[in-house]
């Protein structure tokens, strides 16, 4: 995949400035997402019967975990030492996916304005490849939470103790206040949406990820925050949001390609000596 049609089309035109670069690049970028669909293969995840088993797994375990489990971690959780909850403290903070989207969305805003047709051939390849998966992690990281962020509020789950008490099932729905956001924990969607994105496009970083994302759902957790169902719905929707995002890339054939047994696999992307070997031609005087 290359810049090469936008490209080609500004070099005809001979373009003077960046800004003619800009625009050509954001071009090319959302001519990707009108792009038809290449494969009409089902992910092997999405098929009917697996779907709905898992969906109904998912709902009982979730239920159960409401009914069961969520007073008294939240008691015990309220009992903890104060060392415990001051570290979590910190560590909770590093669960926000802004963390990911700002250094993403200035390495995308960078590609834009260096990107041009002066560039080698191979150099605008490399540089279309970088932009197409660091677009799917922007996307895969923050649609879930952006979705879930009005969500949350409108499904107005009370947070542990906001009304004096450890109780689950207190709910405000409709509402737009934080203390009734609860369910799920958007901390717990940002970081498995995070470790799922990442996790597809680079399978060695797996265990990386899912870690940093369950210590994130943990702190909430210890800190009171939410309820460990919320946080179980907060990981299922941060997984399942990338992994949908992550289909329609592979359904049109960008960073991802559709097996026919239904696997969804990441695209061979550019070495990490290729990308440096761009990045110092680019930023050499």
């Amino acid at each position: 995949m290359s810049v090469s049609g936008p490209l080609k089309q500004a070099s005809a035109a001979r373009p003077h400035s960046r800004l003619h670069w800009v625009c050509a690049n954001v071009v090319w970028a959302f001519a990707l997402f009108a792009r038809k669909p290449k494969f009409s293969r089902t992910p092997r995840w999405r098929v009917s019967l697996r779907l709905a088993a898992g969906a109904a797994m998912g709902v009982a375990i979730v239920a159960v975990t409401m009914i069961v489990v969520d007073a008294p971690a939240a008691t015990a959780a309220q009992r903890a030492p104060v060392w415990l909850s001051e570290i979590f403290d910190h560590i909770t903070e590093f669960g926000k996916s802004v963390w990911f989207l700002v250094p993403i969305a200035l390495a995308l805003a960078a590609i834009a304005l260096l990107a041009s047709p002066a560039l080698p051939r191979m150099s605008q390849r490399v540089l279309a490849a970088v932009a197409v998966r660091l677009g799917f992690l922007f996307l895969a990281i923050g649609l879930p939470g952006l979705v879930f962020t009005v969500g949350k509020r409108l499904i107005g789950r009370a947070r542990p103790f906001v009304e004096g008490s450890a109780n689950p099932l207190i709910y405000r729905p409709l509402g737009w206040s934080v203390e009734y956001a609860s369910l799920p924990s958007g901390h717990a969607v940002d970081a498995f949406a995070a470790a799922m994105a990442i996790g597809v496009l680079w399978p060695r970083m797996r265990p990386l990820m899912w870690t940093y994302a369950v210590v994130i759902a943990v702190s909430r957790v210890v800190l009171t925050a939410h309820f460990p169902s919320d946080v179980m719905v907060g990981a299922v929707v941060g997984v399942v949001g990338a992994l949908l995002v992550r289909d329609w890339y592979a359904a049109r054939g960008l960073a991802f390609v559709v097996a026919a047994d239904g696997t969804v696999r990441p695209m061979p992307g550019p070495s990490l000596t290729r990308i440096k070997r761009v990045a110092r031609a680019l930023i050499a005087p």
